[in-house]
């Protein structure tokens, strides 16, 4: 079976900001998105991989008997967008697409440039509906009111 290839590495997330995030607005952007989903997740970042910034994890397990741990929310400054692994496909979640600004959706998760493209209250409601999801479908470590 696939060895998984995001996996809790214990690297210090503030360090990897300092030291991958070569561009001063994505560096404050990545310390806004820090501080946004520690608030609205309850929990610490974590590094998950070599880039992916988690908050959070929860157990998965697919039709085929592949399974794992991944975080409930993350996000990574790439070069040319924010990869936010924050949104799970609700009726909900679909429609808070429509108000979120722009961005871009990708296989498993969305694209966004900077910050100051997005409503960052529509994308906390996205984060909030993929915490009830996640807790709802999985064996999760979810955030509790």
């Amino acid at each position: 079976m696939k060895k998984t290839k995001t996996e809790y590495t214990g690297a210090d997330v503030l360090d990897f900001i300092n030291s991958y995030v070569d561009n001063e607005q994505k560096k404050a952007d990545s310390l806004q998105l820090v501080t946004l989903l520690r608030e609205w997740s309850g929990f610490e970042p974590k590094m998950w991989g070599p880039t992916i910034i988690g908050f959070g994890n929860y157990h998965y397990k697919y039709a085929s008997g592949h399974e794992g741990d991944a975080p409930m929310l993350g996000f990574s400054p790439r070069k040319a967008a924010f990869s936010l692994y924050v949104y799970s496909d609700t009726e909900s979640g679909e429609q808070l697409l429509a108000s979120l600004g722009k961005f871009k959706m990708g296989k498993a998760c969305m694209y966004v440039k900077k910050l100051s493209d997005i409503d960052t209250s529509v994308l906390k409601e996205i984060c909030m509906e993929s915490i009830n999801y996640l807790n709802e479908h999985h064996e999760c470590a979810c955030r509790k009111e």
